[in-house]
């Protein structure tokens, strides 16, 4: 059945005493150099790849367009339909200040944390790119300039045996030998056939050989060829991730991602200073409110937050600001299409602390067709020069590509 998402009333968003609109601002003041332009609609595009993306569009009075990414999940195209009427009329240069009108309006529906901010994080990826295109400026221009021409792409393997160590290490090699990466990431939440009870997150000990097995044979295949990280995908409890993480302490880990489910910050903490291991969280943390306790706390080594996830390019600008405060590097989560990772890879050229980007579709054979640019080379992205975040969408491949009953937006 349709609805009608931009109707719904909501009090909150009706009522806010912090309405940050242009029109209660007062912000009416003419801007030269083709800098008046006004927003007039937003449209969502929802592909089923290895993951289902949300391709997002803001369009403009000038016909510039501007194309962004929201992290997949289901519910974010009715989000980002619910807060069109919010955006309509608007100035798309003010980038800031119309993220946080929507963090306001958007209050009652969940603003603080979760798949609303996912929503407002795909507009203010669209927002960057449409404001480069009129400024013609790259979108890492808009975030202050940059540390480096290209961005370090770490390529998250798998393989059909997954739980099978010299596997694993079959597949790190060809990785590393064939596609030219030079960073790489095994799942560690995997079958060792020892297990007794899915739910208790209690690793027995020969659960813990078999994940340390993996972790040798891999990182002995590769040995100084690649930097090899391990994800745990917040299974494991606290006791069981400590043991862990000590047993692989004599290899050379580049780092152990969330050994424990994210919402106690206090275990974590534990987890993180009972070990050499290094240990990243982040991509199931919103905003920088939120990972700025991670932070703050020392419950990280490596802060990895999902840039179409977490708030978008400027959240995760302010998130890696704080980082570098406590001399954290910053690695990025990514599972998206090339358009959020091109613009990961913005944010990653813009902060000091950056380490590298992540990339989950090496086995996707038509990703790199979503755009008509070169993304990924040697297991590096080249930062576009080219105005916005640099990509151009190839419409028949999104269009081949859709989500079932999805229909495509209008072009640029």
């Amino acid at each position: 059945m349709s609805r009608d998402y931009e109707s719904l009333h909501d009090p909150n968003a009706e009522y806010t005493m912090r309405d940050l609109s242009a029109e209660t601002m007062g912000v009416t003041a003419k801007r030269g150099g083709g800098r008046d332009v006004e927003i007039t609609d937003v449209q969502t595009t929802m592909v089923d790849g290895n993951f289902p993306w949300t391709l997002v569009r803001v369009y403009t009075d000038a016909g510039v367009v501007g194309t962004g990414e929201a992290y997949w999940g289901a519910g974010v195209p009715e989000l980002i339909e619910r807060m069109t009427p919010f955006l309509v009329g608007e100035n798309p240069l003010d980038i800031d200040r119309l993220y946080e009108h929507l963090i306001q309006k958007m209050s009652g529906e969940g603003s603080v944390e979760g798949v609303t901010v996912t929503a407002i994080s795909g507009i203010e990826v669209a927002l960057h790119d449409l404001a480069g295109k009129i400024l013609e400026v790259p979108a890492y221009q808009l975030l202050g300039g940059k540390y480096r021409d290209e961005m370090r792409v770490y390529c998250d393997c798998h393989t059909e045996a997954e739980a099978d160590p010299e596997a694993c290490a079959d597949e790190a090699e060809r990785v590393v030998e064939e596609l030219g990466y030079d960073a790489l990431k095994f799942d560690l939440d995997v079958p060792s056939g020892h297990e007794k009870d899915r739910a208790n997150r209690h690793l027995r000990p020969g659960e813990i050989r078999h994940k340390a097995e993996i972790v040798e044979q891999v990182t002995e295949r590769v040995k100084d060829k690649a930097d090899v990280a391990f994800d745990c995908h917040w299974t494991f409890s606290g006791g069981s991730a400590k043991r862990l993480a000590a047993e692989i302490e004599e290899y050379d880990v580049w780092w152990l991602e969330d050994p424990v489910p994210p919402e106690n910050l206090e275990v974590q903490e534990s987890v993180t200073e009972s070990t050499l291991t290094p240990i990243t969280v982040g991509e199931n943390r919103y905003r920088v409110t939120e990972l700025r306790r991670l932070i703050e706390n020392q419950a990280v080594d490596v802060v990895a937050p999902d840039m179409p996830k977490v708030g978008g390019m400027r959240e995760t600008r302010k998130i890696a600001q704080v980082a570098d405060q406590y001399y954290v590097p910053v690695a990025m989560h990514n599972v998206a299409s090339p358009v959020g990772t091109v613009a990961s890879a913005h944010v990653g050229a813009s902060i000091p602390n950056s380490l590298a980007v992540e990339f989950h579709s090496y086995e996707l054979g038509w990703w790199s067709d979503l755009v008509e640019e070169e993304v990924i080379e040697d297991g590096y992205i080249e930062i576009p020069e080219e105005p916005g975040i640099g990509v151009t969408l190839d419409l028949d491949t999104v269009e081949d590509h859709m989500v079932e009953g999805e229909t495509l937006f209008d072009p640029a």
